[in-house]
């Protein structure tokens, strides 16, 4: 049975099959060239160095993947949070690889593959804040927590917090200018982001939960009306899961502890 499935996917890979109908795969097999946007600023999944202005992350190896598969190029498009739906609407990529969580908000706006990591929140503050120890001094009266707008964290925090002040920043704000100016107690983020955060700056101190809080599935969006498309890209997902790829690319960008392998 694992064989016959791992076969199947390996059809579906191949350029010209009848997951082409919708014209997206004819699309860019002609062009030679796989369009793909991303949020360079995302670590460990999409993240541009300022260094030598490279792209790495688990994203940037998958989307080298798919490419490869297809025997196209690819090109990165610079996009964000709360502009891909655009971006692809108006098609400006073919598809949106970077570790995007499932929402139903944006499940109304585009269609979501199946999921390759799946995180949970984290709180983020700095080293000297002695006002919060733990998980369980963030929602408390008188904090102020910040969230990125078009974040997963941003509708959970909005409906969920019971005490603290929600404060949703909007690019080219950022979280950490919120709270280094104090502005904010911290702000909230996923495993990867909270890498970056330790990884880049020496004040910043990751607070976790003792549980998972709001575990959310991430994987990649194409535009709607799309379903050849769709299963095309969920049937590589699977056959790099099968043929380790995919944990290849989770361990060499550090996100083994959250990718899903089964």
């Amino acid at each position: 049975m694992a064989a016959t499935a791992f076969v199947m996917g390996a059809l579906l890979i191949s350029p010209g099959n009848v997951y082409a109908n919708d014209g997206r795969v004819e699309k860019i097999t002609s062009a030679k060239k796989l369009r793909v946007c991303i949020w360079p600023a995302y670590y460990g999944i999409t993240f541009r160095n300022n260094r030598d202005f490279q792209l790495r992350g688990i994203d940037i190896d998958m989307a080298k993947y798919l490419a490869d598969d297809m025997k196209v190029t690819v090109s990165f498009i610079d996009s964000s949070f709360p502009s891909f739906m655009d971006d692809l609407d108006a098609d400006k990529c073919d598809i949106a690889m970077f570790a995007i969580g499932q929402t139903e908000a944006r499940r109304a706006r585009v269609d979501m593959t199946e999921p390759h990591l799946r995180s949970g929140m984290y709180g983020v503050t700095t080293k000297t804040n002695s006002a919060i120890q733990s998980w369980d001094d963030l929602d408390k009266s008188g904090r102020v927590l910040a969230v990125q707008k078009g974040t997963v964290m941003e509708p959970y925090m909005l409906q969920n917090a019971k005490q603290a002040e929600i404060r949703v920043i909007v690019p080219p704000a950022t979280r950490e200018e919120e709270v280094l100016s104090g502005r904010a107690d911290a702000f909230l983020t996923d495993y990867p982001y909270s890498r970056w955060m330790l990884v880049q700056h020496d004040w910043a101190r990751v607070v976790p939960p003792l549980s998972p809080v709001n575990p959310v599935d991430y994987g990649f969006a194409v535009k709607k009306g799309q379903p050849e498309w769709l299963a095309y890209v969920n049937a590589f997902i699977r056959k790099t899961r099968a043929d380790g790829r995919l944990l290849k690319a989770a361990k060499a960008n550090d996100m083994e502890p959250i990718v899903i392998l089964k």
